[in-house]
């Protein structure tokens, strides 16, 4: 009999769904917005759609990352921490050092040969030190968020950007721009300083290879170079690092599930019941 299992991420800027089988059979991605427990519903009834499931069908649903708790079908609340470090372990085995640079916040993240995280650190407190930091630079220079990456990879002399508040950056980056520093180097730049705050807050953890980036972060070429060169290694991308979060909460569901099973223990499980269906198929 086969059994299937979902994950929900609700990321500060990005929501996302996976149903896995023995491997991935449906994965959803959307933009957080104020009302969570909506998304939630509107992401999973999505995923149900493409994998051609029922809520029913689904044996548990374990739900990550900071509105975890706006989930209210989910069977379990997981750390993103955790859920990180089970999704990429599963998809890179020799995987030891995660660095996951997401919308509002950045993390790093020791991982053992398992897939059990032995030591995290984690920037929410400034922009500077996530991916609002590209957004809000991209803004200022006319650029769409996808074009930085190309545009960074052009640049033989990344400008130095020498504030690390998000604001005073942004006037700084208008100001070069006025002077004549060419778009590209500005970019670089930017990816530059952005890597180095990442840098130095992954080698607080210690580095050890092999290096996985996850994200929004990973999906910017010229960032990933930056941040390469910053900690003097190859960075290992997965196939969709904005989804391993939520792969991972799935995973982590059918561990539990499997213990369960092996064990003869009752896994509690919420009603398989979608709030406010009625409202989202209006």
């Amino acid at each position: 009999m086969s059994h299937y299992f979902a994950g929900i991420d609700i990321g500060s800027t990005i929501t996302k769904a996976v149903i896995i089988e023995k491997e991935i059979i449906a994965r959803v991605i959307g933009p957080t917005g104020p009302e969570q427990r909506r998304l939630a519903n509107k992401v999973m009834e999505e995923a149900l759609r493409l994998s051609g499931l029922s809520l029913e069908s689904i044996a548990y649903i374990v739900s990550t990352g900071y509105g975890r708790i706006n989930v209210p079908f989910a069977d379990k609340q997981v750390t993103e921490i955790s859920c990180h470090a089970r999704g990429i372990a599963h998809l890179i085995p020799n995987a030891r050092t995660v660095i996951d640079i997401g919308g509002q916040d950045s993390k790093a993240i020791r991982i053992d040969s398992s897939g059990r995280p032995t030591d995290f650190i984690m920037n929410d407190k400034c922009a500077a030190g996530s991916g609002r930091f590209i957004e809000v630079i991209a803004d200022t220079l006319g650029l769409k968020l996808e074009e930085m990456g190309d545009t960074s990879l052009k640049s033989c002399a990344p400008a130095q950007i020498s504030n690390i508040c998000t604001i005073w950056a942004q006037q700084e980056v208008a100001s070069r721009l006025a002077e004549g520093v060419p778009v590209h180097d500005l970019v670089a730049g930017v990816h530059k300083s952005l890597a180095d705050r990442v840098a130095r807050m992954v080698t607080r953890i210690k580095v050890e290879r092999e290096v996985v980036l996850t994200g929004g972060g990973a999906k910017n070429s010229g960032l990933t170079r930056a941040l390469s060169q910053q900690l003097g290694c190859d960075l290992l991308l997965p196939p969709d690092p904005l989804i391993t979060g939520a792969l991972g909460a799935a995973l982590l569901g059918r561990d539990l599930f499997e213990k369960s099973a092996r064990t003869g223990t009752s896994l509690p499980t919420k009603p398989r019941v979608l709030e406010e269906a009625k409202i989202l198929s209006a």
